[in-house]
Parts: C-alpha cells; sequence; structure tokens
C-alpha cells in the first residue's frame, strides 16, 4: 500500500538525506599494540608516547603544564602535513588532568612539528618541472596557433569567401596546389605538433598517476622516530590508541510541513540544494536566555558520539558555552542606543555574533596569521584512561590514608580528578612557517595557540 502524506515523517528519509560536512572527525581505532607504530610519526594516535619529527630532540619542558609545572600526558598526536609541502608535519596535543590545574592557563598545550622530507622535496621539483614543461609547450603551441591564423589572413586578404591566392591562377588545383613544386605546405606543415600535445599529457597523466601512488611512501619515508634513549621515554602517558579519521555527516534541516494541495516552488539547482550546509554555520544570536551556544555544541556532536577531534583547516571551531573565549571569537556586536522617549520606541531584535578570526594572535616567528586547525571534544576524557589505574589499586593501607588525606585538606596537587573541559581548540599558523633566525630551516617544533572552554 502506498504511503500517504499523512504517514510521512522526519526519520522516513533520515538514511538518505545525509550530508557531508568539511569537518574531519577523529574516532578512535584500537589499541597500538606493535613498536613499529608506537614510534612512527605518521601514526596518528590517542594517548601513548610522544613520536617526535625534529632530529633534534624538542625539550621534555614542552609538555609540561604552565601552572604546576609538572610533565602532562599525550592527548592527540595528530600527522597533519599540508599539501605540496616539502615538509612532515605532525600536531601534538598536551593537558594536565591534575584537579589543581583544571581551569587554569597552559594546562592545555600543542605544539606543531616539522621535518623537510628529502626525498618528497625532490618529487615535488620533478612536478614542477613537469609542470612547467607542459606550459611551455602549451604556449609554444598557441604562439604556432596564433601565426598561422595571421598568416591564413594575411594570404587571402581576409576574406573568407575569396579563392586562395591573389588570383584564381594562384589556387590549388585539385588539392595539389603549389607541393607539386616542392615548396613547403602552407597549412598542413605544423599538423604533427598538436599531435605530439595530445600524447604528452596522456603521459603526464601516468606520470601524475604514479606520482600519487607512492606519495604516501614519500611522505612516510622519514617519519619513524625512536625515543628509546630519551627523557621523554619516561614521561607520564595514556595507554595509546589509534586515531582514524571519517568525513562528518548531517541531516539536513526538517522539511516544513505545508497544507494539502500547497506544493513548493522551484527552489534551484538540485545538486546545489544537496551540497548547501550553510544551514550548518549559523550566526549566534547575542541573548540572555538558555546557553543555546551549548545546545547547538550537544546537538552538533551527537551525530557521531566517538568523535574525540574535529579537524577543519582554516575552518570555524565549534564554541562549546558562552565564556570569555566564546566572547574574544564571536564578539557581541555593537548595538545602537535603546530609545528612551516614548515616540521613539522601536523593537530591536538579538544581534547576531559572527566568529572573528582575526581575534587569534598572530605567529610569533613569522608574524602571519594563525587559523583555526582542529578541537578536542568531551569524549576524548571518556575514551583516554589513566596508565597507573592498576597500580593506584595495590597501595598499602597507610599509602592510601596519605592520599585521601590530601585530597580532604586540599594540599594535593598532583591528584589526579580528571579534565573539566569541554572543548580545546587549536590555532596554527597558516604559512606553516618553519624559520630559524629569520632564515629557512629544514624542521622545527613551535607551540600554536589553544583556546580551552572549561566545563565548570
Amino acid at each position: 500500500m502506498p504511503r500517504s502524506d499523512d504517514d510521512w515523517s522526519d526519520s522516513d528519509d533520515e538514511d538518505m538525506s545525509q550530508v557531508e560536512t568539511s569537518v574531519l572527525l577523529g574516532v578512535p581505532d584500537g589499541n597500538v599494540d606493535g613498536e613499529a607504530d608506537r614510534i612512527d610519526a605518521a601514526v596518528s594516535r590517542i594517548g601513548g608516547l610522544p613520536a617526535l619529527l625534529p632530529s633534534r630532540e624538542p625539550p621534555v619542558s614542552s609538555s609540561h603544564c604552565k601552572s604546576c609545572s609538572q610533565p602532562m600526558e599525550l592527548l592527540v598526536q595528530m600527522w597533519c602535513p599540508f599539501e605540496d609541502s616539502p615538509m612532515d608535519r605532525a600536531l601534538y596535543i598536551w593537558g594536565c588532568a591534575r584537579s589543581g590545574c583544571q581551569g587554569k592557563d597552559g594546562s592545555v598545550r600543542a605544539w606543531r612539528g616539522l621535518r623537510i622530507n628529502e626525498k618528497y622535496v625532490q618529487k615535488l621539483a620533478q612536478k614542477r618541472q613537469r609542470q612547467l614543461e607542459r606550459e611551455r609547450q602549451r604556449a609554444l603551441a598557441e604562439e604556432e596557433q596564433a601565426r598561422l591564423e595571421a598568416q591564413r589572413k594575411n594570404f587571402t586578404g581576409g576574406n573568407p569567401f575569396s579563392m586562395r591566392g591573389s588570383g584564381a591562377n594562384n589556387a590549388p588545383v585539385f588539392g595539389l596546389g603549389a607541393q607539386i613544386f616542392g615548396a613547403p605546405p602552407s597549412e598542413t606543415a605544423p599538423e604533427p605538433k598538436p599531435k605530439e600535445e595530445k600524447e604528452t599529457p596522456a603521459n603526464d597523466d601516468a606520470d601524475d598517476s604514479d606520482e600519487e601512488s607512492t606519495d604516501e611512501e614519500l611522505l612516510t619515508a622519514l617519519a619513524a622516530t625512536s625515543i628509546a634513549e630519551s627523557e621523554w621515554k619516561s614521561a607520564p602517558s595514556y595507554p595509546p590508541l589509534y586515531l582514524s579519521t571519517v568525513s562528518e555527516y548531517l541531516p539536513p534541516p526538517p522539511k516544513p510541513r505545508l497544507p494539502k494541495g500547497v506544493e513548493v516552488g522551484d527552489l534551484g539547482d538540485d545538486d546545489k540544494k544537496d551540497k548547501d550546509i550553510s544551514w550548518a554555520k549559523e550566526t549566534y544570536e547575542d541573548s540572555l536566555e538558555v546557553d543555546q551556544v551549548f545546545e547547538r555544541f550537544m546537538n552538533r556532536v551527537k551525530h557521531e558520539g566517538e568523535q574525540c577531534v574535529r579537524y577543519e583547516l582554516i575552518g570555524t571551531p565549534l564554541p562549546f558555552a558562552k565564556d570569555s573565549t566564546f566572547d574574544l571569537l564571536w564578539p557581541a556586536p555593537l548595538q545602537d542606543p535603546l530609545p528612551v522617549t516614548k515616540p521613539d520606541f522601536k523593537v530591536v531584535h538579538n544581534q547576531k555574533r559572527v566568529y572573528n578570526a582575526s581575534a587569534v594572535p598572530k605567529c610569533e616567528v613569522c608574524g602571519g596569521p594563525r587559523v583555526f586547525e582542529c578541537q578536542l571534544v568531551p569524549n576524548l576524557i571518556n575514551v583516554l584512561r589513566p596508565a597507573g589505574e592498576e597500580k593506584s589499586k595495590k597501595l598499602t593501607d597507610e599509602e592510601r590514608r596519605k592520599e585521601v588525606e590530601k585530597v580532604l585538606k586540599g594540599d594535593d596537587k598532583d591528584a589526579k580528578r580528571g579534565m573539566e573541559w569541554g572543548t580545546c581548540m587549536v590555532f596554527s599558523c597558516e604559512k606553516d612557517c618553519c624559520l630559524e633566525g629569520g632564515k629557512e630551516a629544514k624542521e622545527a617544533w613551535r607551540e600554536e595557540k589553544v583556546y580551552v572552554q572549561w566545563d565548570v
């Protein structure tokens, strides 16, 4: 029996109407067991010890909390090189779980590790050389075509209806023309060149295909590192988990229920409608009512409950709540002063807040802008399991009594009650600069800007 309009519900078309956004979601994907993966910087992970890119080992103090000065656990390491960049690149984020550090600046820190990949540099150079050669061949072909067109116009006097040459006696007879006398052909000679031009792109496409098949090998060729003899080996850590990426899909906004007999007019190109996700990037009303920012955050992340990281380079972060960070990145718009006299009474609508990327401090090294790259979301806290959990169960009665006393007195700065942030937004250098003393360097270790919105 066919379904009537009255039987329609939002859930009926849900599976077929998901819309892909530009956000990549990082989700846990099982334990990292092999040592080879543990030391490979190209393996993205949750927890574990960092696989460091720079050949000159960064100081272990990079992972120290600025509040308690104690080493922090690695929360996430992501392999995220920029497109067509010769640099291997990884992002490292540490977080402090000590109760006394929650809500404090510097208790979540992010670093960007860079190291030049010499093999990929050669690959890029070859790719650029082929591109330049293609452009040169294309320019020569265009010049030849222009020359032929000019020659044809001069030869015919610019009249497309005139016979070739200045008179009928000079016209080719039965298609033979002056070739009988050994003179060079006027138009047919350049034909082989276009044939060569047609063959070249096919070969180039094959080369490009080969490039794509080997790019991953080249990118990871220099990524493996070892910290066997390093201070980093003794750093506190969570058990490592693989971090995989999936695309974010959202259901479209609910369709309005229309009275019977009413039809929806043409709204434009169907393909454009399917790809339009502007509704997912709405502005925020400056309202004193219930925290709609938090509600929107929860409604957005619930569509993929396993997500731990949201990655969208040069994108827009998803705010967790209304706080000082929200006010900084989504400033309240200026409002006209309210009239106080009765004749001037007017209705004032809630103002819209718009994301202001320029509010983020610029890169201290190159002076370029910082852009949003990624953010951590609360499920990451649930996924991370303290490595010392089992050990804490083996405390003696006396040790346990002392630990409890410290907690009750509030003077145990090392007591770990878990992290209490709602989201951690990471902003990195848009240029991905790799400078040392103002000059290009082969590797770099740079701290980037983190804004934390606390769940307190």
